[in-house]
């Protein structure tokens, strides 16, 4: 699938080493995940399957945030632990820090495993298994 003209403008908006973190990782989540739609979703840029939010990433003060919204259950070192449900984040400030091969690992357990935010605010908080 095609990135999304706001992604592209997003990563556009960014400088230096950011941009070229931000547009190495659209281009593997979108490649690792073909049948993935992906958007910009409260500000920054997410895929999703079937409607449900996989993989992000976002621009923080002094680096590139890369999310899994199930990423505490794929039992990965490399991911540490972000909010109160199941989200691992991972964080980058130069572009050799992508490690590519471990990536496209983190993305094929993002379709193995995932849980249902899509209807997070319809169960008032409650995470329910999909995968």
């Amino acid at each position: 699938m095609a990135i999304d003209p706001g992604i592209q403008t997003y990563n556009a908006a960014l400088s230096g080493e950011d941009q070229e973190i931000a547009e190495m990782l659209a281009s593997t989540i979108d490649e690792g995940l073909p049948e993935s739609t992906n958007k910009i979703w409260h500000a920054h840029p997410v895929w999703f399957l079937d409607g449900n939010p996989i993989v992000g990433y976002s621009k923080l003060k002094n680096c590139m945030r890369l999310l899994f919204w199930s990423g505490q259950t794929f039992e990965e070192a490399g991911l540490q632990p972000e909010g109160r449900f199941k989200a691992a984040e991972i964080r980058y400030t130069t572009r050799n820090q992508v490690n590519n091969i471990e990536l496209i690992n983190w993305l094929e357990k993002a379709t193995l495993i995932q849980w249902d935010y899509k209807n997070i605010v319809k169960r008032r908080g409650v995470l329910e298994r999909l995968k």
